[in-house]
């Protein structure tokens, strides 16, 4: 973290009061409350007027900050009983209010409060004798009693994953600042989160109080944008705007706590052997020593770890959403191409770049989605075509039935639940063979065309080779030699490999052809698989291929140097055809940990693609399945399912 001008200061709440005089300097205090660190924001939300308050002319015998509640009692009288139920509300639905706020209470009601200290409340102020210079939310805060300043406490948490940069708190300006705030002997980075009694969700505002981590990719005012490369970190200053995609959310109530990390420059890495300059962060499923895939590594690890966030921002380009969301067993999409801006978010290949969101349960991802992909048309009847491309799925799964206790049984089941849920059945089909028979680039009939493996081998690597080199190597490698006397960055081994793979390249034939390649399967997949778009449900259908099987990769195995990402398999489709693809967990496997020595469980997860710009769609199909139980919520932890 970078060193601030300003000193943080460290609070002890001795049992219900705060005796020392202190002074909360321009990056605010950390506190701690009972067992519990907070972050005491460096701003006031209000100002009491004490000099009109007879009960708290006494408390001026020295300056001194005291954890408060306050409460809204605007309807009417406020007695023993409300007391009760407030607590009892806020304790049920908010992880950073706790019983020792209540050393104060500040009673917002036209008549003074039928209360009287007592059970650990020392304090009694009433809107009534004691006026507030702002209307707040109700909820925790720490109140300066000589001055009446009353400040936000937001709840620190250790970032034991190691999925983040560092934490992210408003700076006042409208941008950020990094968090200089740490819980005492945690060797980690530190959260702060803001009381969820602080926000209403509204139509207007339906993310409320989300917290949300950002992958390091994304441009935030205020700080910088470091794209898993130290270097890079340090050689440009913070960002002066927040991109569009991140304001987006942002604007509708979104509170953004962290930036989580990415592999170096959002490239395909593994944990151990690729990550230098920083720690792959740790896949909290199984025996916690999983890969957690990339390049969204940060983000989808953190929404399986942490139950105190609600969401994190990941990108797509070749899988960097889906491999994540299905190691880590959560919710995570890859949108139509297109689906939300991407300037000021560092490009890996802008064909095929798009931009994608975490969760742990299908209704609340709806609302996120439904909010963030604007431009879409909301759709509430679903396709009756799932389509089930048997050589992605394997031939045992139609010649015998999946074996009890596999992965293959679990998607069975679930894809079973499907079908009743659509009062449909499984088309069966052969993807390859389909391509043979219908393929745009057949010369006759005694002549076949290419297979989309030899057409598609290298239009990946190329585009996200030659893009990166234009768009983010060469400026950056020469502003760091320009800056260092000549010297050259590091770059970690897989965007070296992918980079000198594409200076081989002869730039302007290969990224033609490979546009023309990506072309050639859009049209094809989108016309003559998904058999094109409909009014009523605006894709034909639902295509499914399993995206996790419960398969371990270890991070403490020895891999192989890194080559280009040459290939082609199902799970490349959407990134060609522009489509969305987004993942939903569906079971978790048993495994024999080599690391606890003792039976693990690790996600089961499958695949949805739909026609383009048809994602709320399946926002909506996969928030219906939730209600009617066929897909669960997951929990965060060893385990995806309570």
């Amino acid at each position: 973290m970078q060193l601030l001008s300003t000193v943080l200061v460290a609070l002890v709440f001795s049992g219900t009061r705060l005796a020392d005089a202190l002074q909360i300097s321009s990056a605010g205090m950390t506190a701690l409350l009972g067992s519990v660190a907070y972050h005491v924001a460096p701003t006031p939300v209000a100002t009491l007027s004490l000099s009109n308050s007879s009960e708290a002319a006494s408390l001026k015998s020295g300056e001194t900050f005291v954890p408060f509640t306050f409460v809204d009692a605007s309807g009417g009288s406020f007695g023993p009983g409300d007391l009760a139920s407030v607590v009892a509300k806020n304790a049920a639905s908010d992880d950073v209010w706790s019983p020792n706020f209540l050393t104060g209470l500040y009673i917002s009601s036209a008549a003074a409060p039928s209360l009287s200290p007592g059970n650990g409340t020392e304090i009694i102020l009433s809107s009534s004798d004691t006026p507030l210079s702002a209307s707040i939310p109700p909820g925790p805060y720490i109140v300066n009693t000589v001055t009446g300043n009353v400040f936000e406490a937001w709840r620190l948490y250790s970032d034991e994953n190691q999925a983040f940069l560092y934490g992210t708190v408003p700076d006042g300006e409208g941008g950020f600042t990094e968090l200089d705030a740490n819980i005492d002997g945690a060797a980690t980075v530190s959260v702060a989160v803001p009381s969820r009694l602080y926000f209403t969700p509204t139509a207007e505002k339906p993310l409320a109080g989300a917290r949300i981590a950002v992958k390091d990719i994304y441009d935030l005012q205020g700080l910088r944008t470091g794209c898993g490369s130290r270097a890079y970190f340090h050689q440009y200053p913070p960002k002066n705007t927040t991109c569009p995609a991140i304001q987006r959310l942002i604007d509708g109530g979104a509170i953004i706590v962290a930036k989580a990390k990415t592999s170096q420059f959002a490239n395909g890495e593994t944990a151990t052997d690729d990550w230098v300059d920083y720690h792959a962060p740790y896949n909290p499923r199984g025996d916690g020593y999983q890969d957690g895939s990339s390049s969204s590594t940060g983000s989808g690890t953190s929404i399986a770890a942490y139950s105190w966030l609600d969401y994190a921002v990941g990108s797509d380009t070749g899988g960097s959403m889906r491999g994540p969301a299905g190691v880590n067993g959560v919710f995570g999409n890859r949108p139509s191409h297109g689906a939300v801006p991407l300037t000021d978010v560092m490009p890996l290949a802008p064909e095929l770049d798009s931009g994608g969101i975490f969760a742990r349960d299908a209704k609340s991802w709806q609302v996120a989605g439904n909010w963030w992909y604007q431009n879409f048309t909301q759709f509430n009847k679903y396709p009756s075509t799932i389509l089930f491309p048997v050589d992605a799925w394997g031939s045992s799964f139609l010649t015998d039935p999946p074996k009890a206790g596999t992965a293959d049984a679990m998607f069975n089941t679930f894809i079973q639940k499907l079908e009743g849920f659509l009062n449909t059945s499984r088309t069966e089909f052969n993807l390859t063979t389909m391509w043979n028979a219908t393929s745009p680039l057949i010369a006759n009939v005694s002549n076949p065309p290419p297979p989309l493996r030899t057409v598609l081998n290298t239009t990946y690597a190329d585009l996200i080779a030659l893009d990166q080199i234009s768009l983010v190597a060469d400026p950056f490698i020469a502003d760091y030699k320009a800056s260092h006397a000549g010297q050259s960055p590091f770059i970690d081994p897989v965007p070296l490999a992918r980079w000198t793979y594409g200076r081989t390249l002869n730039a302007t034939e290969r990224k033609a052809e490979a546009i023309t390649n990506k072309t050639v399967l859009m049209n094809w997949f989108q016309n003559t698989v998904l058999n094109g778009t409909n009014d009523e449900t605006c894709s034909n259908a639902i295509f499914l291929y399993p995206q996790s099987s419960g398969k371990t990769n270890y991070r403490n195995a020895y891999l192989d140097p890194p080559t280009p990402p040459f290939g082609f398999s199902t799970d490349t489709i959407a990134i060609y055809a522009e489509t969305p693809d987004m993942v939903v967990p569906v079971g978790e496997l048993p495994y024999n940990s080599t690391i606890s020595l003792t039976i693990e469980t690790l996600p089961v997860t499958i695949s949805f693609v739909a026609q383009k710009n048809c994602d709320l769609m399946l926002f909506s199909l996969f928030a219906a399945l939730q209600d009617a139980g066929i897909v669960s919520p997951v929990v965060t932890g060893q385990k995806m399912f309570a």
